[in-house]
């Protein structure tokens, strides 16, 4: 707990026992309140080890989708009392260290969310990010600069922290169930007038962590340009988008 908020932390898990326990052997027990992991529907003992690790754990019965799993975590948290939520995948390809300074920023009242960057200080490529991935998320991240009117470093993370109010109030359960959730969840949050703040986040690339392959990539590559391109056409009146109309301020 922080300054009197209780803070969460969800683990969206799919066949991640291999790095699991690395990564909550990181996490920061005297602040964080409450630990949850979703198992979709792994084929390894990602569920088993969680509840062995003391995790509250959630288990879909089929695989949902990378989306779908952040619903029921986010879900789960609010449930249960959480005031700050941060989203950390458990590959142990993210510093769970950082989960204190992230909640933090929250906390201080000056943002609503807070994205942790490989790109901000230049440690992408150092923790070993393949380069066209790299290229690839500079590239993405320029062109929705652009189109969402921001400044980020980054939207591809998979480390974020959100107050309570965000998750409340944004249409969550409307949005895709697969990976460019995570970029409609920040168009949206933009669109509702939160506040970002970004850290940097140093990255590990090795051969347990999770990662899509490059046909995967290149459909979330489209996802993340048509969610700029709508909000950018309802933005200006253009063509309206009804999942940002159920986030309007």
């Amino acid at each position: 707990m922080l300054v009197g908020q209780r803070i969460a932390v969800v683990l969206p898990a799919y066949n991640a026992a291999r790095t699991l326990a690395r990564t909550v052997a990181e996490i920061d027990r005297d602040i964080v309140d409450d630990l949850i992991l979703t198992d979709d529907a792994s084929g390894d003992e990602t569920a088993a080890l969680s509840q062995s690790l003391g995790l509250h754990t959630i288990v879909h019965s089929e695989n949902r989708g990378y989306g779908a799993n952040q619903k029921t975590c986010y879900a789960a948290a609010l449930a249960r009392g959480a005031d700050i939520v941060v989203m950390l995948h458990p590959d142990y390809q993210y510093s769970p260290r950082l989960i204190p300074a992230m909640a933090s920023m929250i906390v201080s009242g000056h943002y609503d969310a807070v994205l942790a960057s490989r790109i901000l200080g230049g440690g992408a490529l150092a923790g070993g990010m393949p380069v066209w991935k790299y290229l690839a998320n500079r590239g993405l991240t320029w062109t929705e600069n652009i189109l969402l009117g921001q400044k980020l470093s980054e939207y591809h993370t998979g480390y974020r922290a959100w107050s309570r109010r965000v998750l409340e109030r944004l249409p969550l359960g409307r949005c895709s169930d697969d990976f460019v959730f995570d970029n409609q969840m920040i168009a949206l949050a933009i669109h509702a007038g939160f506040r970002f703040g970004e850290i940097s986040c140093p990255t590990r690339y090795f051969k347990e962590a999770s990662s899509i392959n490059f046909r995967r990539s290149v459909i979330y590559g489209f996802g993340v340009l048509e969610t700029a391109l709508r909000f950018r056409l309802a933005r200006a009146g253009l063509r309206p988008w009804a999942l940002l109309d159920e986030a309007n301020p």
